[in-house]
Parts: structure tokens; sequence; C-alpha cells
């Protein structure tokens, strides 16, 4: 009788055993197939600014649809003083504005951050524009832009938003001042008027 209840006992110690053992070699195999993926933020850095400057390149030679093509398909362009423009159409409207016959564009990104998901970055950096007024003036500007980069389906890394402003002050034209209102005849040098006017007439008499 206590040689079959300590069989049991060994029988049920050796189930937990192997319970346990089979646990460990789950747990083992999973945190092995758990892979941390590799940190590609300086690779993708380094990409992001390769295309920045050949972007600007791109303006600079007045390639409008060279331009357009560094934007995704959803993209959006945030300029001033305009609506957003959120498809293609819209942003080579635009771009057609900027890449005119008298302007010229160029900018530089000094700063680019990526994501340590490998799919997100922003870059962001300073532009110059000269121009021609109307009366055919050369003018210039200078300004900053902040731009959104996606890595997309296909690995290549597109803008998906795209803002730039402008660093001179916005001079506001004064209005005009108000026409000085003609100031009311009194009644008192109207009646006195009338009266010298009636003495004249009875000396003439």
């Amino acid at each position: 009788m206590d040689l079959s209840v300590g069989n049991r006992y060994t029988e049920a110690k050796r189930s937990r055993l192997a319970l346990w053992s089979c646990i460990a070699v789950v747990l083992i195999a999973s945190s092995c197939g758990e892979k941390t993926p590799p940190d590609t933020r300086a690779a993708d850095e380094s990409t992001i600014r390769n295309l920045d400057a050949q972007w600007s390149k791109t303006a600079a030679a007045k390639d409008v649809d060279g331009a357009v093509s560094y934007y995704s398909d959803d993209a959006s362009l945030l300029a001033p003083n305009a609506p957003i423009a959120s498809d293609k159409q819209g942003i080579r409207a635009a771009w057609a504005t900027l890449l005119g016959p008298d302007t010229s564009l160029t900018w530089q990104a000094n700063k680019v951050e990526v994501s340590r998901s490998g799919d997100l970055a922003y870059a962001q950096g300073v532009y110059q524009l000269t121009s021609k007024d109307a009366r055919g003036k050369p003018t210039s500007d200078t300004g900053k832009f902040v731009e959104v980069w996606k890595k997309q389906a296909d690995g290549k890394w597109k803008t998906v938003a795209d803002i730039f402003n402008s660093d001179l002050v916005v001079v506001q034209k004064q209005a005009p001042p108000p026409a000085a209102a003609a100031k009311p005849v009194s009644h008192r040098r109207h009646a006195k008027k009338k009266r010298h006017r009636k003495s004249q007439s009875s000396d003439t008499e």
C-alpha cells in the first residue's frame, strides 16, 4: 500500500517537471523568434538629406514635374497666403507659380530626424527665393520650411506634408486720413450776411 502511494507521488512529480520543462521551452522559443528590427535611422537620415538636396537642384532647374515627383499621392502643400493643396494637381499649380521665368528658388535642410520605427521623418531648414515685382524690380525673400517624409510600401521616401513661410515682416499699408468735413455755416453769420445785403439794397434805392 505504501509502495503504491509512493509510485503515484513520483509520477505526479515527473508530470509537473515535464509540464514546466515544456513551458520553459515554449518561452525560450518565443523569445528567440521576436527579433528587434535593425536601427536604420542613420542610413535613413542620409537618404533623406540626399533626396532633399536633389529636390532643391530640381527646383533650381525649374523642373516642375520633377519637383512634384518628390510628393506622395496623398501629400499636402501648405504654402503661405493660399489654401492647402491636397492633391497633385493643386501641388503642381503651386510649384508652377514658384518656378516662374523670373524666379529662382533654392533651399537646404539643416536638421533631419527619423523615427525609431524607421517609417517617418521630418526635415527643417531655410530657403532663398528671388523674383521680380510688378515693376520688374528684383526682390528677395528668405524663410524656413518643414517637410514630413514617409517611407512608402516600395521602400522609397516621399514627402507627405510640406509647409514654408517667409521671415520678412509684412508691412501694413496705412489707410489715408479721412477728408475733413466742411464746417457748417452758422445761422448767426447767415443772418448777418442777409441783413448786410438788405442794408446795401436800401442805400442803393
